[in-house]
This record gives structure tokens, C-alpha cells and sequence, in this order.
């Protein structure tokens, strides 16, 4: 049985490891959002001052990471979770003065275009972003050269090559595993559209692993039997990146 403790891994993930893991569950939106934001950071490059539109933020754990780790200017959009709620979340860690509450549905942004010198998303985008049209609106909304950076459930072999969804995994959720798809499905997907040039397209190494101890500390025994079972044959995060084109001359 994994404990709060288990959630301090500074050999593997220094930033998110100064932060207290009770805080973190209590802001539980999807498996440990810190995690994934410090792993994908890696392949982006965040500097003080860019303004970052965190989609689809929930109760506000990576909006406050990255307002503190990058010093960044952050406008942390959901669309079920009260502006005022998250508010008080980024008063209480410090960051008011640099992160912005915003109610929106994301396919309906109430942003002017171009206004974003970076986009990320982290145990959302499955939601919103798998349709052919949804990058296409997005980029819009980035800066030619600003960067989108996806944290997102994935498979390691596409649901359709397999032919069906997994027992273990249908077991849980279903058919929503249909929008768990791999990093190379990523790829493609965002490379077709010539918008924007794909900088990184990878699953997260023992992601899966990561997810059970986030499941095992928050006591879900479901999540849990099915990551135990699946020992990382299917279940993974795919972690995306990419800077938007030049808008052709």
C-alpha cells in the first residue's frame, strides 16, 4: 500500500518533490499532475514572463507549478471548476498575483488569437483534443514559434490495431479508452495539419507505474487492480510537444 510518502520522489522528479503530497491529492484531478507537467517541461522551453494558458487546469496544482518553477504569467482555464475556488488555491500558494482564474469550454476559448507564448494541457486533453478539427482551432491562439505541450492517457498500441479495448482496461472506463491513443498517433495527428512542427512525441517510461502509486495513494482500488494487471503491456502517458509554423508567406 503506497503512502503520501511514496509521492516524494526527488531522484526522479526533483521540482514536484518540494511540494506536499496532501496538497497535491487534495487538488486530485488525474493521476499526479506534477509528475507529468515536470516530465513534459522537459521537452518545452518555458522562461519568466511568457504568458501560458494551462487547459483544462482544474483545481489549479499546475497552474500554481508553473507560475513557481518557470515564473511564468499563467491563465488557467476549466470549465467545471468555480474561478473562485481555484482562486483561493493560487492565493494560498502565493501565485494570485501571477495566475488567472478563467471559466471556459475549450472549444470556445474567450482568448484573442495569437495571445500565447504557450499552451499545455495535463490529464485533460483526452476530453477535447482528439478530434481532426481541435488543433487547428487551438494553434490559433498561439504566437507563430509558441509551444503546445499535452500530458495525456495513452496506450502503447492503438485500440483500433488491437481490435478491441482490453478487458482490464474496459473493465474501468470503458470506452473512453478509444481517446488513449499512442505518442506516434500524436504525431501524426498534429504533423498532417503542416500548423505545427512536433519537437517531442514519446510515452512517459514507467508511466504506468507512476499512475499505481498515485492510484494506491488515493485508495482507488479499481485503478489499481487494473494497473496491476496491466503492468505497462498497454497503459502509459504520451507526453507531446510542438512549436507552431510560421503562417505561410
Amino acid at each position: 500500500m503506497s503512502t503520501f510518502q511514496d509521492l516524494v520522489r526527488p531522484d526522479v522528479y526533483p521540482r514536484s518533490s518540494g511540494y506536499d503530497p496532501e496538497w497535491v491529492l487534495g487538488l486530485d484531478m488525474g493521476p499526479h499532475p506534477l509528475w507529468l507537467l515536470e516530465d513534459l517541461a522537459r521537452d518545452l522551453d518555458l522562461r519568466p514572463g511568457m504568458r501560458v494558458l494551462d487547459l483544462g487546469s482544474g483545481l489549479g496544482a499546475t497552474s500554481v507549478f508553473l507560475a513557481r518553477e518557470f515564473g511564468v504569467e499563467v491563465v488557467a482555464a476549466d470549465l467545471w471548476v468555480e474561478p473562485g475556488k481555484a482562486e483561493a488555491v493560487f492565493a494560498g500558494a502565493g501565485v494570485a498575483d501571477r495566475v488567472q482564474a478563467v471559466r471556459a469550454e475549450a472549444h470556445a476559448l474567450p482568448f484573442e488569437q495569437e495571445s500565447f507564448d504557450a499552451i499545455v494541457s495535463v490529464d485533460a486533453f483526452e476530453y477535447f483534443g482528439t478530434a481532426d478539427s481541435y488543433l487547428p482551432y487551438l494553434v490559433r491562439f498561439l504566437r507563430p514559434g509558441g509551444q503546445l505541450g499535452v500530458a495525456t492517457p495513452a496506450m502503447t498500441r492503438e485500440v483500433r490495431d488491437l481490435g478491441h479495448i482490453p478487458g482490464h482496461i474496459k473493465a474501468l472506463v470503458g470506452w473512453e479508452a478509444i481517446a488513449w491513443h499512442t505518442a506516434e498517433w500524436w504525431r501524426f495527428q498534429w504533423e498532417i495539419t503542416e500548423l505545427v512542427t512536433v519537437t517531442s512525441a514519446r510515452l512517459q517510461d514507467g508511466g504506468w507505474h507512476d499512475w499505481l502509486l498515485w492510484a494506491r495513494a488515493r485508495g482507488e482500488a479499481a485503478t489499481v487492480a487494473m494497473l496491476e494487471t496491466d503492468q505497462g503491456e498497454y497503459l502509459s502517458f504520451a507526453l507531446v510537444t510542438a512549436r507552431r509554423n510560421p503562417p505561410p508567406s
